[in-house]
């Protein structure tokens, strides 16, 4: 542990660190690599979005909901202010705010994103999804961008985004099943379906044909152009930060492929990566790392 944290800063971190242990084991496999104090940002900065997830995701209805999302939203205006509710997420995130240049309106972005679910409407076409996603998961990359480069510049923040926007839509093309039979939410926009002849009352029915397929396949791509086109952007990041942002980029592009391997079977497994199949991305994220230097 990094010499100047205290032992109760020590204890903080630790609790934003088993969040994304239990809850997201891809990035924690990515990200806990990283330098110490890093990391530890990065548990942080997790454990503030999953404590924003988890307000509506875990409320009972819409009511306790927002409720839940204005008692976060209470402590974020306290702590942006300066006084530090008193609790293990906000300790660590004081701490890496002091550490780190993080842009603090996106942690107000990540709950207007929440908002979105509680009042949803199935996006409208892919403008909508790009909306929400950058408040969700757009914003996340914006949070992690001053932890993990040196570079704050206009290009690379945007360039943050649209990775952090990537992940959302592969999370959506996951859990379409789980997001209809939890929370009555259908995620794919209403203009892609109709482009392939696919209905609400399909998916609802989990009938896996080729107009389903078509539909996902198309969201899809949209995806893997972002993830495609962020690779362009490795080296402006830390040396350091290079390796575990590659792994964390392609074992989520790898959940893609995996739904596929499954016949897109998305309404009764949730399709993951395995420990083997991580190992070896790692192992080729690092050859490319290689690769690219000594060209």
């Amino acid at each position: 542990m990094t010499k100047n944290y205290t032992p109760s800063l020590e204890s903080d971190y630790r609790q934003c660190q088993s969040l994304i242990r239990q809850h997201s084991k891809s990035f924690y496999y990515a990200f806990s690599t990283l330098p110490e104090t890093d990391a530890n940002a990065v548990y942080a900065v997790y454990a503030f979005c999953r404590m924003a997830d988890d307000a509506i995701d875990q409320a009972e209805d819409a009511e306790t909901g927002i409720a839940n999302l204005r008692q976060l939203e209470d402590g974020l205006d306290a702590f942006v202010a300066g006084n530090m509710p008193q609790a293990p997420m906000w300790r660590a995130l004081g701490d890496v705010v002091d550490r780190y240049d993080i842009d603090e309106s996106m942690l107000y972005a990540q709950i207007r994103g929440q908002e979105m679910d509680v009042h949803f409407e199935q996006p409208k076409d892919m403008d909508d999804l790009i909306h929400y996603s950058s408040h969700v998961a757009g914003s996340v990359g914006k949070l992690l961008l001053p932890i993990l480069s040196d570079d704050l510049s206009q290009e690379r923040k945007a360039n943050a985004e649209k990775l952090g926007i990537a992940m959302q839509i592969t999370n959506i093309l996951r859990d379409i099943g789980e997001d209809m039979r939890e929370h009555g939410r259908v995620y794919i926009p209403a203009s892609i379906l109709n482009d392939y002849g696919c209905s609400v009352a399909q998916l609802e029915e989990r009938k896996v044909d080729q107009a389903f397929m078509d539909a996902w396949e198309h969201l899809a791509r949209e995806a893997e152009v972002l993830y495609e086109d962020f690779r362009k952007e490795i080296l402006h990041y830390k040396e350091e930060a290079q390796l575990p942002l590659l792994v964390s980029l392609s074992v989520y592009r790898e959940i893609l492929n995996e739904v596929r391997s499954s016949n897109y079977d998305c309404f009764s497994k949730r399709n993951a990566v395995s420990m083997t199949r991580k190992m070896k991305i790692r192992n080729e994220e690092s050859q490319f790392l290689k690769n690219i230097k000594d060209a």
